[in-house]
């Protein structure tokens, strides 16, 4: 006789029971892992959205006016939650143009000067901050104020900054749509990544 005859009809049943029993429990661990997957995916993909949407931002050049340091196309990552920008820092903004109809326009521009400051320039073509000439190695082009725009000497009030494009012939900036609020900086650029690594 083998073993399972050998077997009571109450034993067999208990065995029958334990292995249910053991599917059961094979059957609810791979579940729970299931659960432990999601949920650890969940959490990774709250704090990308967190990472991504209110802490850093990325976006790209929408144009030329920061060359030869940021080209046409390159990609810009910049820290949100820094608005309080200083002098030489390049920063993200969101602006309405003189001829943009109240639309907000996407810039990336240098902070030359903050509250307190006052911009003129010199004929020859020079950037003047509180009555000094600027010395700015890296600006190829020389720095003229742009005509029927924005009026010098200009002194800066309380939350304004004054942006220039690093390619001052022709770059959109505040000698084109004025002084820049606070409130309309997007944050500082970090880290920039060329296009042609891509």
């Amino acid at each position: 006789m083998s073993e399972k005859e050998l077997k009571t009809e109450p034993e067999q049943r208990e065995d029958e029971n334990q292995k249910q029993l053991k599917k059961l429990k094979s059957a609810e661990k791979h579940v729970k892992g299931y659960q432990y997957f999601i949920l650890r995916l969940l959490i990774l993909l709250l704090v990308l959205w967190i990472l991504f949407f209110k802490v850093i931002g990325l976006t790209h050049m929408p144009n030329g006016d920061m060359s030869p340091r940021i080209d046409l196309g390159d990609f810009v990552m910049y820290y949100r939650l820094d608005r309080d920008a200083g002098k030489q820092d390049v920063v993200v903004l969101e602006k309405a143009t003189p001829d943009s109809a109240g639309k907000r326009q996407l810039y990336i521009c240098r902070v030359v000067a903050t509250a307190g400051d006052t911009v003129d320039f010199t004929e020859n073509g020079q950037l003047v901050i509180n009555g000094t000439p600027m010395i700015e190695s890296n600006i190829y082009s020389l720095t003229l104020p742009y005509e029927g725009y924005t009026t010098f000497p200009l002194t800066l009030g309380e939350g304004e900054c004054f942006v220039l494009a690093d390619q001052r012939d022709g770059g959109a900036d505040s000698r084109y749509f004025g002084p820049v609020q606070k409130s309309e900086i997007i944050g500082t650029v970090i880290t920039i990544v060329r296009r042609n690594n891509l």
